[in-house]
């Protein structure tokens, strides 16, 4: 019993010197878990509060893992760092609101606040808890094929799962990043040539949050189908067959019609 009683007397002094208790002094996260689309910008709400007397001298984001007590600090308000992604936007008050820009996938995780005053010093150890996502684009074709064939019709579904599925998110469509259409699904009929490129989606507000790329490339049958001729000297010219094709055309079949009306064959892109 002694022990166990000097055990948690050592991990309450430790608590103390290190303000993880916040006596007199909280933090406050208006948000516990936050969901956020790679790519994109979010802040996370924040206020803490201390007593009149105390003059707040520092301020600190941490995230968990990292030490939240002792660092290192993804923002600390006394070093000078202008190009970090992570932005304190709040004050030395009472606003302790934290922004992170162009989120990534390893910035998930919890993240806490500290501050110190000129008398004390305080940890919201609770924290609010980031989870990063990707866009995500589903495919359906009326054919069934997996490669894209003239005439086909194709329906492109953009997804953002932290909306739950509710779709309550506004997108916008991209080919070859230009934008083509606003709305969480995109329909294709029909389609041809003219509707090859890289399709993607993005949130419509934060255009740096694109979803994985889906590339159209139809396939159709030979057309315009030509024969030109190429004079070589006086006593020699070349035929050659050209196609407009996708796959390309590899063979070509020629024929010649004989004075008894046959066909004889041959192959080649010349004769």
């Amino acid at each position: 019993m002694c022990v166990k009683h000097r055990n948690l007397t050592w991990t309450l002094a430790l608590l103390f010197l290190s303000g993880a208790l916040c006596i007199e002094m909280k933090v406050k996260y208006q948000l516990g878990h936050i969901c956020a689309v790679k790519g994109s910008s979010v802040v996370i709400p924040c206020s803490y509060d201390y007593p009149k007397e105390h003059k707040v001298k520092e301020v600190l984001w941490g995230h968990d893992k990292y030490n939240i007590y002792d660092g290192p600090f993804l923002f600390n308000s006394t070093m000078k760092n202008t190009t970090s992604r992570f932005q304190y936007i709040g004050d030395k008050e009472h606003n302790c609101s934290f922004l992170i820009h162009q989120v990534e996938n390893n910035d998930k995780g919890k993240y806490a606040f500290r501050f110190i005053t000129n008398k004390d010093k305080c940890t919201g150890i609770y924290g609010s808890t980031l989870k990063v996502v990707d866009l995500k684009v589903s495919l359906a074709k009326l054919s069934g094929s997996r490669s894209f064939k003239e005439g086909d019709s194709v329906n492109m579904t953009c997804t953002n799962s932290c909306d739950g599925g509710h779709r309550s998110s506004i997108f916008t469509w991209l080919k070859n990043g230009e934008p083509i259409h606003k709305g969480p699904v995109l329909y294709l009929s029909n389609i041809s040539s003219t509707n090859n490129g890289n399709y993607t989606c993005s949130l419509k507000t934060q255009r740096a949050t694109p979803s994985e790329v889906i590339n159209i490339d139809v396939e159709y049958g030979p057309k315009n189908t030509s024969v030109s001729i190429v004079v070589d000297g006086s006593s020699y010219f070349k035929l050659i067959c050209t196609s407009n094709a996708n796959p390309p055309v590899e063979n070509y079949t020629w024929f010649k019609i004989d004075e008894n009306d046959q066909f004889n064959r041959g192959s080649d892109t010349s004769l």
